[in-house]
């Protein structure tokens, strides 16, 4: 009997035994991956941080959305005509080409009518130029600043908006149509401006060939009936990672890339201008820029 009752003492320790083992074991095992999910976490979160550190370098600004503060105003209408001069038509490609049509008018003096979206990228990039060749002829009030959607090409280009915006001249007329938001409710961008009966006829008249390259392109532009331009005149991927601010200070350099694209633009819009205005005003419409861009207006 007693070698019995040694012989299961005997297995009961081994048990014991293995069971501790086991449990050691499955201790080590889980402390293993405990550690090594904390191995993980501290190198994502090390990823993380320098993934941000490094994006810190690279400017990825918009620019804020509102009204255009008077820093900004004041930077775009006045840039040196030294400057315009020496950009000339600078990286500008397109513009507007003259056309054959009925003369566009409002209160007895040429329209301009341009009819274009928020969250339209090369709407984005034309609203400068566009803004920069008006404001040769007249005032902005009450000018926005918005910036294109961030879920299409060229993401989120800081740029102006003339939802809301007046213009007043003794020389032209203006109306700056914005269609839409440049965010989504339901799928679809967010209505915002609807053009007149008058100014959509315009948009579904000449807004294709062979006044324009492609119908129903954004943004379209109509200068007095005399002129069309759709599109943009250069990449909107020029501005990016500017604030609405840096970009206008850069049209005073004529040599940034961003004045030879933006002015020299102007300058051909200008030049179209100048032919509705019977070259008025006389220092804007006869200076050594706007004199030879007039001679680089396309046709269609």
């Amino acid at each position: 009997m007693s070698k019995r009752v040694e012989q299961k003492a005997r297995t009961r320790e081994r048990v014991a035994a293995e069971l501790a083992a086991q449990q050691r074991s499955e201790r080590r095992r889980r402390l293993l991956l405990a550690v090594g999910a904390l191995v993980v976490v501290v190198a994502v979160i090390g990823g993380l941080v320098a993934i941000r550190l490094a994006g810190g370098e690279k400017k990825t600004a918009t620019g804020p959305s509102g009204a255009a503060d008077s820093q900004l105003m004041t930077a775009l209408t006045s840039i040196p005509a030294d400057t315009f001069n020496a950009v000339g038509t600078g990286s500008a490609q397109g513009g507007p080409s003259e056309i054959t049509a009925p003369a566009l008018t409002d209160g007895g003096k040429p329209k301009v009518l341009y009819i274009g979206a928020e969250f339209c990228p090369y709407c984005a990039a034309e609203r400068w130029p566009v803004t920069v060749a008006l404001a040769r002829f007249g005032t902005f009030s009450n000018l926005g600043t918005t910036h294109s959607a961030g879920d299409d090409v060229s993401p989120n280009t800081p740029t102006l908006s003339f939802h809301g915006a007046t213009y007043t001249s003794q020389y032209l007329a203006f109306t700056g149509v914005e269609t839409t938001t440049n965010e989504k409710v339901n799928g679809q961008y967010a209505p915002l401006d609807t053009p007149t009966a008058a100014d959509q006829k315009t948009f579904d008249t000449y807004n294709k060939p062979p006044y324009v390259q492609s119908a129903g392109s954004i943004p379209f532009i109509d200068l007095g009936g005399k002129f069309v331009s759709a599109g943009a005149t250069y990449s909107p991927d020029l501005l990016a990672g500017k604030t609405q601010t840096e970009i206008a200070n850069a049209l005073k350099d004529s040599s940034s890339p961003i004045a030879k694209a933006i002015d020299g633009s102007a300058n051909l819009y200008t030049a179209a201008l100048c032919k509705l205005t019977n070259n008025q005003p006389s220092a804007v419409c006869t200076s050594e820029a706007v004199t030879a861009a007039a001679g680089k207006l396309g046709k269609s």
